[in-house]
């Protein structure tokens, strides 16, 4: 009986597993080394504290150098509204016993209370309205050009008015530039306000029992 013979194609065949299967090892064992060789040092930074936040611009006002009563940008609101109407404090002293040629003068402390610079500090007068002041009044309707202001940076120069400018043309200026004002300092301004002293006779009797009023509006801007 004739020896049967594998032909080169099947003695090929089962060889080639074991060709690929030696190739396979060897890129793993090259790959293995090339990691080896390509490794070494290594450095990093992670910051982890990355942090932008907003400061706060608030306001705080004092009259006289007393320390009480204070008004606050935040009374009766929260810094997202930051602005207050103060009914407790008053630029001209209240004084309601004015005569021809009085003075009455007023310090006024602006304080900035908050964490950033005021870089625009202003402060703007509302119109003068004249009114009665108790049940006697004369008949006089032009009190507010007869009562005259001056408003200086105390220990510094004077900001606004003259002894012969009226409450009535002070109403009418607009916002008065005051600087800057850096976070956690105050500026302390003097109000003069003085009664016309130049009538004669008795003409001054027609502005008795009168009173003249300014709202004043003091701004900061960041």
């Amino acid at each position: 009986m004739p020896q049967l013979t594998k032909s080169p194609a099947l003695r090929r065949l089962r060889f080639a597993p074991v060709v690929v299967a030696g190739g396979a090892l060897a890129a793993a064992l090259l790959a293995a080394s090339t990691t080896g060789t390509l490794s070494g040092f290594v450095a990093s930074i992670q910051n982890s504290t990355n942090t932008a936040a907003s400061g706060v611009l608030t306001m705080q006002e004092t009259t006289n150098g007393n320390a009480t009563p204070v008004c606050t940008s935040t009374d009766a609101t929260t810094v997202s509204t930051n602005s207050a109407t103060c009914t407790t404090l008053d630029g001209f002293s209240g004084n309601l016993q004015f005569v021809p040629g009085k003075i009455v003068t007023t310090t006024v402390t602006i304080k900035n209370t908050g964490t950033v610079p005021a870089n625009s500090f202003t402060l703007t007068p509302g119109a003068c309205v004249q009114s009665a002041n108790g049940a006697v009044n004369g008949s006089a309707t032009d009190l507010c050009a007869h009562m005259f202001i001056t408003i200086a940076l105390q220990g510094g120069s004077t900001v606004y008015g003259s002894s012969t400018t009226s409450l009535t043309t002070y109403g009418g200026t607009g916002a008065l530039g005051l600087g800057t004002l850096a976070a956690n300092t105050s500026n302390t301004y003097v109000i003069t306000v003085q009664m016309d002293n130049s009538w004669t006779g008795t003409a001054a009797n027609a502005y008795q029992g009168l009173k003249a009023t300014v709202p004043l509006t003091w701004t900061f801007n960041s």
